[in-house]
């Protein structure tokens, strides 16, 4: 088996996460990301937490509040499909999800903390998925996808988003 997820493993929209994932070990770049997370948090001085480099744009604590929500989504997923779940799974509107999370209120210390709670969560789960789980699809948002390709979105939509914290809030672990 391959242990990276095929494109039919997943909608179009996710082959940029799952491009920036070129590791065949997602499990070791998933928990990798625990410590990256961290530094990047303990990075931002208390005074930068509520920077937006736009109006418009999510504070680098809103940032950290979809991460923690997206991570819960896309492992809420994973779960269920590999559990042999064919219920359709709704989509997320990222930006409503950001406006209802009181992340702006929040300290950046318990967001990453929260984030780092359900990564975990997520992969004492992903650990014990057996070949068959791995390979499982079922649908969200509308799009079949496999609970492999799901924990490479997990690990790719993290690496984007450090990404964007770098390049357009000056942001580095």
């Amino acid at each position: 088996m391959d242990p990276r997820p095929i494109e039919n493993e997943y909608a179009p929209y996710y082959a940029r996460y799952v491009s920036l994932v070129p590791e065949t070990d997602v499990i070791e770049v998933l928990d990798r990301q625990l410590a990256e997370v961290s530094a990047c948090i303990a990075a931002v001085p208390a005074e930068r937490e509520t920077f937006a480099y736009l109006p418009g744009k999510w504070s680098i604590r809103e940032i950290f509040g979809h991460l923690a929500d997206a991570e819960r989504v896309f492992g809420y997923r994973a779960f269920c499909i590999a559990r042999g779940d064919q219920t359709p799974l709704p989509s997320f509107d990222e930006n409503e999800y950001a406006a209802r999370s009181d992340a702006g209120r929040r300290s950046l210390a318990d967001i990453g903390a929260e984030f780092a709670l359900v990564r975990r969560a997520n992969l004492v789960f992903l650990r014990r998925v057996d070949d068959a789980g791995w390979r499982r699809m079922g649908t969200a948002s509308g799009k079949l996808v496999s609970v492999r390709a799901l924990a490479y979105v997990m690990a790719g939509h993290v690496r984007h988003h450090l990404s964007v914290l770098e390049a357009r809030y000056g942001v580095r672990a």
